[in-house]
């Protein structure tokens, strides 16, 4: 059995242009976790959803089904040698179908990522040119996203940079530019987060507010009116953020793992990973909410885009002078981390076309930079020539970039982790990860606590959060 083993492995070496090594490695898949989901989804769930108890929940999901998913993941694509749609089938031949439904999810994704990208690059651009305060008017986000050719136009440029970092290859341009972007984010991050902390506003009605208080108020589980049913939501929304933060069930860490050595520790890399993409979370909310407490109060804080495009503007130009400093320093990270993570996306579309059509990359990377400037340009005209309201089935009306994020994220993922959950778990066993993952002698510590998550608990969390994604849980009142 042992030596079958090894000549399985022996078959499947690193691939030809894949990471130098396990510091590269991390430094893109990292790149890859940490996106623009980080920055104001997690802060605003955090705010949302008591405070200190979101923050405990979402850890203890981190270090349990993001472990197991981002182990699965990277050990498949390493083990195999392949990306999602070959991986899949290598593994069992009739599961080829949920190599190509995962495949979809970044082809879904890859339109509308580079519009964000875009609306980042306005931002950028309105900071350098040292107009924050217009950047701080309510109407600026909405007339920028409703002019179609402002919008087409930063969507088109973001999709280029994009574009040129996947065309020159794993080594020489995702890990190049990870080994860069990641620690220069990670200092610009901690800084502002430090920088949060000291501020101190007085508004009209004479009431003082500090940036610790604000600190606090982040920190602070809240237990206020919590119910199973509150709780259960709370819950469903922590997992929903690891899925949008880890990159897991997509394809793009079964691409990243695909690309490195055999010489590589899988479960270090994971933990590393976690560490990164949680570290940046924390930190975000560290510098965000606090921020906004000072000077919106609690009932600054918002949903979605208007958190970090509507009242973080307000803030900045609150501030005085440094606020456009802040302000261009916080959407140049924000511009980063949407690029390493819209790379990802792009680089997993690429390596599955490589595969499946036998193209070289250049060729490749080209034809698919035309085809999602196109739809990049289609989404950011959602908002204005090809405005469209879509109920959707969680209650909220969506534009076709909502309808775009909801079908992958949503819907998609939730139902991709229960199949390769059952997958792993049932079909082929959770050993043939483990195999992976201590090869060449490595240690798995968690391999009794994978085994559980994956056989278990992943399944049965998946198929719960895929009835509330599809609105079923709330036929019941959940």
């Amino acid at each position: 059995m042992e030596e079958h083993s090894k000549k399985r492995h022996k078959k499947h070496g690193k691939k030809e242009g894949g990471f130098s090594g396990q510091i590269g490695f991390v430094m893109a898949a990292a790149g890859s976790a940490v996106g623009v989901g980080n920055l104001w989804r997690f802060p605003y769930l955090a705010a949302q959803d008591g405070g200190g108890l979101f923050i405990l929940i979402y850890l203890i999901l981190a270090l349990t089904f993001g472990f197991t998913l981002l182990t699965s993941d990277i050990a498949v694509g390493r083990r195999t040698g392949k990306n999602s749609i070959n991986a899949y089938a290598e593994m069992s031949p009739k599961w080829k179908f949920l190599g190509i439904v995962t495949f979809l999810v970044p082809v879904l994704i890859m339109t509308y990522y580079a519009v964000i990208g875009g609306w980042i690059g306005r931002y950028i651009v309105v900071y350098l040119a040292g107009q924050g305060s217009d950047a701080s008017i309510d109407t600026f986000f909405n007339s920028f996203i409703t002019n179609p050719v402002q919008s087409s136009m930063f969507a088109v440029i973001f999709m280029f940079i994009t574009a040129w970092v996947v065309f020159n290859g794993v080594e020489k341009g995702i890990e190049k530019y990870s080994r860069i972007l990641m620690p220069v984010l990670l200092l610009m991050i901690v800084a502002i987060a430090v920088f949060s902390l000291t501020l101190k506003f007085t508004d009209p009605s004479g009431v003082t507010r500090t940036g610790l208080q604000g600190l606090y108020v982040y920190l602070a589980p809240d237990f206020e009116g919590i119910t199973i049913a509150r709780l259960m939501q709370i819950l469903l929304d922590a997992m929903s953020q690891i899925f949008f933060s880890l990159s897991v069930s997509m394809g793009i860490m079964i691409t990243y793992g695909s690309y490195i050595k055999k010489d590589v520790d899988i479960n270090s890399s994971v933990h590393q990973i976690e560490f990164f993409d949680s570290g940046v979370a924390l930190l975000a909310g560290m510098m965000i909410i606090p921020s906004i407490f000072v000077f919106e109060g609690i009932e600054g804080m918002g949903a979605g885009p208007s958190l970090m495009f509507v009242s973080l503007p307000k803030v900045f130009h609150s501030m005085g002078f440094i606020g456009n400093i802040v302000g261009l320093l916080f959407f140049l990270m924000a511009g980063f981390a949407a690029l390493t993570s819209c790379v990802s996306v792009l680089e997993t579309i690429v390596a599955n076309c490589m595969e499946i059509f036998h193209t070289r990359r250049k060729k490749t990377t080209l034809v698919l930079t035309v085809v999602y400037t196109i739809a990049s340009v289609i989404i950011a005209l959602g908002y204005s020539s090809f405005y469209v309201e879509i109920p959707l089935p969680n209650g909220s009306i969506a534009q076709i970039l909502d309808l775009m994020d909801y079908i992958s994220n949503s819907f998609m993922m939730p139902f991709i982790s229960l199949l390769s959950s059952i997958l792993i778990g049932w079909v082929i066993g959770p050993d043939w990860i483990v195999e992976e993952v201590e090869y060449g002698g490595k240690k798995f510590g968690l391999k009794k606590l994978y085994a559980v998550m994956i056989r278990y608990i992943v399944p049965v969390m998946m198929f719960v959060l895929f009835l509330q994604s599809a609105g079923i849980l709330g036929w019941f009142g959940l």
